[in-house]
């Protein structure tokens, strides 16, 4: 199978599997096969209360992600050094994240967090790697790059009252 097929295939199940379990529990979902830029599905009840959400799934390892969309880093460009200077301002920190990890049927994994949450998360692993590396990318010393580990979501795993519960008023 082409590469492309196959991520476009993994992004598709995972949409689909979100959307399916939000209809398990009482919400209508749709998605939009990635034609919208920040989110993936909205869901909405019996209120119209009505909620996006943004899917990123994997078949295993871990999310891979660009730590710069999240916290400003600083890279010295003679030295190569980076540093982490601070949280970037995120257009909507309360957006509802689902990552999710693909096993077997039946056996997949829903991790379900704000956007902000995210980003905490990624502001802490960052400064730990580079402390680990000296404040220097072995490989890319622009690399901004960051893979989140199952671990570090464990706390979020099948957090699906998160989206049950809000409460996002649309005017009809």
């Amino acid at each position: 199978m082409i590469s492309g097929r196959k991520n476009q295939l993994t992004k598709q199940i995972g949409e689909y599997l979100v959307a399916a379990e939000l209809c398990r529990r009482g919400l209508i979902a749709t998605t939009f096969t990635g034609n919208v830029p920040d989110f993936d599905i909205i869901a909405t009840n019996e209120s119209f209360d009505t909620i996006p959400i943004q899917i990123k799934t994997i078949r295993g390892g871990s999310w891979q992600l660009d730590a710069s969309k999240f916290i400003k880093i600083g890279i010295d460009i003679n030295t190569k050094i980076q540093r982490v200077i601070d949280k970037e301002n995120l257009p909507f920190p309360e957006l509802i994240c689902v990552f999710v990890r693909l096993i077997n049927q039946g056996d997949d994994e829903f991790y379900i967090f704000y956007l902000i949450d995210l980003q905490q998360i990624i502001f802490e692993h960052y400064n730990q790697n580079l402390t680990r590396q000296n404040r220097m990318r072995p490989k890319n010393p622009n690399s901004t790059h960051i893979a989140i580990n199952v671990d570090k979501l464990e706390v979020f795993k099948n957090n699906w009252k998160l989206i049950l519960e809000q409460k996002t008023k649309i005017e009809v």
